[in-house]
């Protein structure tokens, strides 16, 4: 595709799948759920372009990186550090000791860790969809989702292994990722047993403006051949990130980070999230925050909603630091 290159590459005791074009300063892109390197499609041609090295590995577990079979390697110790020995592979310290990160949902949270873990391998974040949620001993995360939104709530839904995936099967994996895809709603997403998306299974899935049918296809059909196991993992270590993080309490992110999320992004609606971002939390704890966009008329999707914006911002804030 446009000159991407493909390479397998062995990280932290796993292969992981990895898509780079172009060269100049390093640019790691990390997706989210239910997604791919392919989210970053229009990114990693856009900044190759304007001269940098674009890269988006598969995150183990997704696509064509490996995926293992207990739900406690997916933990962000694990994600992060196959990041890091990644990076020590394609750009290793005496040669490009800091690099620019991009993330999006999962991807955000990863990198949010890799800032708050290894700030010394980060020039600079631009972080999409998920601002960073500090450690707070207080609120154990998942029956804290489960007290705001009840059972079928779609993080409270994923936590049980093999009962999601045993429901996805029903209506097919693939169907279910591009449900998911094509969500754009601020509302939270529930998923009740039954009647998971709410449409009976011989309608067509409504796919967004910017979701082709060869998009949805290249989606539908990857998780169709890997299964959804390994991305749901991730949703199934949040209490164990949890306790992970919390010789980290109180730590702020101390790397240069500029944020975007769109006003119809089911997680800006969250209960207290807006006042978060707005009302100096965020700024609090991540002091050397530029700024902190918020969209309007765009959803969770942001990065393949308007890729040429998106793009341009990237561009604009990472050219600062040469």
């Amino acid at each position: 595709m446009d000159g991407i290159q493909h390479k397998t590459v062995i990280v932290n005791g796993i292969n992981m799948h990895i898509a780079e074009k172009g060269e100049g300063p390093l640019i790691l892109f990390l997706h989210g759920f239910p997604e791919l390197w392919y989210s970053w499609r229009n990114q990693i041609n856009g900044l190759a372009a304007l001269g940098y090295r674009a890269l988006a590995p598969d995150l183990r577990g997704f696509g064509g990186t490996d995926a293992p079979d207990s739900v406690a390697d997916y933990t962000c110790c694990h994600v992060v550090g196959d990041l890091i020995a990644l990076l020590d592979t394609v750009a290793p310290p005496e040669k490009e000791d800091k690099v620019f990160v991009v993330g999006h949902d999962w991807g955000a949270i990863i990198a949010w860790y890799l800032c708050l873990f290894r700030p010394d391998r980060v020039k600079a974040l631009f972080n999409l969809s998920v601002p960073f949620i500090p450690y707070d001993p207080r609120f154990k995360p998942v029956e804290t989702w489960k007290a705001f939104y009840g059972k079928d709530h779609y993080i409270v839904r994923f936590q049980e292994p093999g009962v999601i995936e045993a429901e996805f099967a029903e209506i097919g994996v693939g169907r279910a990722v591009l449900e998911l895809l094509s969500y754009r709603v601020p509302d939270p997403l529930y998923l009740p047993k039954g009647n998971l998306f709410g449409y009976p299974l011989d309608s067509p899935v409504n796919l967004p403006p910017w979701l082709s049918e060869k998009d949805a296809d290249c989606y539908a059909t990857q998780f169709q051949i890997t299964g959804i196991t390994g991305a749901l993992n991730y949703y199934r270590n949040f209490d164990r990130n949890w306790e992970l993080s919390a010789p980290w309490w109180k730590s702020l992110i101390k790397v240069p980070v500029k944020f975007a999320m769109g006003d119809l992004d089911l997680v800006y609606t969250m209960p207290g999230m807006k006042d978060y971002i707005h009302n100096g939390g965020f700024k609090r704890d991540v002091p050397f925050l530029e700024e902190a966009l918020v969209i309007n008329g765009v959803s969770h999707w942001i990065h393949q909603e308007i890729p040429d914006q998106i793009n341009q911002l990237l561009f604009d804030f990472f050219s600062k630091f040469h």
